[in-house]
């Protein structure tokens, strides 16, 4: 996939977090969408279904991206002198000023699902961003990302990946069609990054974590934004984290919910299929949660 549009400068850039497991093929499938795509209005409500639209999953993305109305292209956002990172911008249909949201992959670098993500963040009214921190590894195709893409995101150093991430951030809020606002939201890894983020970036909006491991619990009283976090039941090794962040946050009357879905498993919103049906279960209660969230937190 080469980069369309144009090359694009911006300020600083963002580092790693813990690496996600393969237990996300185990409890993800191959899948096909969930339901279509929506618009947004002036202020930036979703579509008119009864329904509320998900983003695809893993099988469906392709046709989901190849399918949508809106605008997406790649850019290249300066982060520094000698480094850069590629980045896929979706842009929303509305008539006032759209908060960006930073889409974090996962340890599968950018791929048609996260991008597909990142479209449906734009159906429902945001300016999304779906960095590839894994830039330079040659890494572009679905096939490519998922064979090789674990390895070089372990190999992430954390100061870079936030780094990164506060200058994609900066890029999407310097668009003329943007606010002044910004979120973040990431998957597995990813979810463990932007829970960091949370950390990191004082100036950050809201936070949405994907079944992610907490940070260090005497990292977190740098925490600002509020945190949302959603999780599988069966996901042992990441709930093991939310009880001592969940403490530490509301000691510092912090806000932090989470929501446990019976059943589902981790990667449940890129394997929607998986786990008899409870990773589509968690996906149509986590998808709504999500963008309600960043409306009352950074559409306001």
């Amino acid at each position: 996939m080469s980069p369309v549009g144009r090359l694009v400068v911006a300020g600083v850039l963002v580092a790693a977090g813990a690496a996600c497991t393969s237990r996300m093929m185990s409890s993800s499938t191959s899948s096909g969408a969930g339901a279509s795509a929506s618009t947004s209005g002036a202020s930036g409500a979703s579509a008119t279904s009864d329904a509320p639209a998900l983003p695809a999953s893993e099988a469906g993305a392709p046709a989901r991206l190849q399918s949508s109305p809106r605008h997406g292209e790649y850019v290249m956002v300066q982060t520094g002198p000698n480094d850069s990172v590629r980045a896929y911008v979706v842009y929303p249909q509305r008539r006032t000023k759209a908060p960006v949201v930073v889409a974090v992959h996962d340890i599968y670098g950018l791929g048609s699902w996260i991008r597909g993500v990142a479209d449906q963040l734009a159906a429902d009214g945001f300016i999304a961003i779906a960095p590839d921190l894994i830039t330079g590894s040659g890494l572009v195709t679905d096939s490519a990302v998922k064979a090789g893409g674990p390895a070089f995101v372990r190999a992430l150093k954390r100061e870079d990946v936030q780094r990164r991430i506060s200058a994609v951030a900066n890029y999407g809020m310097a668009l003329p069609s943007a606010a002044r606002k910004y979120g973040v939201m990431g998957f597995c890894w990813g979810g463990s990054t932007v829970f960091t983020h949370a950390v990191d970036a004082p100036n950050l909006g809201a936070s949405v974590v994907y079944y992610g491991a907490s940070p260090a619990t005497a990292e977190l009283v740098k925490v600002k934004a509020p945190v949302l976090g959603f999780y599988g039941a069966e996901d042992a090794r990441v709930n093991s984290t939310i009880p001592a962040a969940d403490s530490a946050l509301k000691a510092q009357n912090k806000q932090y919910e989470q929501e446990i879905y019976a059943g589902a498993g981790h990667g449940f919103l890129r394997g929607q299929e998986g786990m008899n049906g409870a990773n589509m279960a968690a996906t149509q209660k986590a998808w709504p949660r999500t963008i309600a969230f960043f409306r009352q937190t950074i559409d306001r």
